[in-house]
């Protein structure tokens, strides 16, 4: 297995960002405690120059990242059932289902994600170092849907900077409490780091990171309002804290909102569509809607289109 080069430009709207930040964001795959560590090794070069991560940036950069081959993973396979919705020699996509956290973490040793795909798949992609073979991106562990795996490295960097270019189609649903007085709109706000609730996420004019979200009110339910909600960025949480933002949390949600009698947060990633990294065909796919969903009376006809 060989090395994987990833390489990016900044941006004026970036000036200020420390440069692990940065990667971090680009990279969700990466923890960033893996990138400080791959800069520590001097496997991050900004123009050139190895560079640590209290490097800020000013805007205009050319930065590269060289992820060294990984040894095997320490993780366990278990035999965990998957909702396979396609699957070849490059990557496979699966309908998550709500409560499976993604990858091992403290308090979460085993019975992820990586767990059931080192179970069922031959081969996975090592970007991610050990913790994180085959994960391309991320759901939050209460967020049901579509999520891609990659099997090898050459897929994982394809999908990667297909993430990173905003080249994926990702259209979620959530159902989110009360009644919109608007049918449509877009958020554009910054989200940042909560400054003293570090696991949390807000707005964050000054120093946050660009978060665009389109929404569209699909239907009115006895429990709140069905949006349909497309990303045009991939920020931690960011439809949770949009919705909030706009006074309407998604239900369920603890963090940002209310249980309100439900099990979880109502959040769904419906649609992801991409190019196949090895072919270029573009592909689409849809995961089914989850019962909660169903139980909270989304109308057959968008049961028939999902």
């Amino acid at each position: 297995m060989s090395e994987t080069r990833f390489e990016f430009s900044s941006e004026p709207a970036d000036a200020g960002s420390r440069l692990d930040h940065f990667l971090a964001s680009r990279i969700p795959e990466l923890s960033r405690s893996r990138i400080q560590a791959l800069m520590e090794e001097g496997r991050v070069l900004v123009n050139g120059e190895p560079k640590l991560r209290s490097c800020k940036l000013r805007g205009g950069e050319a930065i590269a990242l060289t992820v060294p081959p990984v040894i095997a993973s320490e993780n366990l396979p278990e035999d965990i059932a998957l909702e396979i919705l396609f699957e070849d020699d490059d990557l496979i996509v699966i309908n998550k289902p709500a409560g499976l956290v993604v990858h091992p973490a403290p308090g979460h040793a085993g019975g992820t994600l990586v767990n059931a795909l080192l179970h069922h798949c031959t081969s996975l992609s090592g970007i991610g170092g050990v913790e994180r073979p085959g994960i391309v991106h991320r759901l939050d562990k209460e967020t049901s849907g579509c999520l891609v795996a990659a099997k090898n490295d050459a897929a994982h960097q394809s999908l990667t900077e297909q993430f990173a270019g905003r080249e994926v189609r990702k259209i979620y649903l959530a159902i989110c409490a009360g009644i919109l007085k608007k049918k449509k709109g877009t958020i554009n706000v910054p989200l940042g780091r909560h400054p003293v609730h570090r696991q949390k996420m807000g707005i964050r004019v000054r120093d946050g990171r660009e978060a665009v979200t389109d929404w569209l009110v699909l239907a009115a339910l006895p429990c709140g309002t069905l949006v349909r909600c497309t990303l045009h960025t991939g920020r931690t949480h960011q439809i949770r804290v949009h919705m909030k933002h706009l006074g309407h949390p998604v239900v369920g949600d603890e963090v940002y909102g209310k249980r309100a009698g439900f099990a979880r947060q109502l959040l769904h990633a419906w649609k992801l569509g991409f190019s196949h990294p090895g072919t270029g065909i573009p592909l689409d796919f849809t995961a089914p809607i989850p019962p909660d969903f169903l139980a909270a009376g989304v109308p057959a006809e968008l049961r028939v289109e999902g």
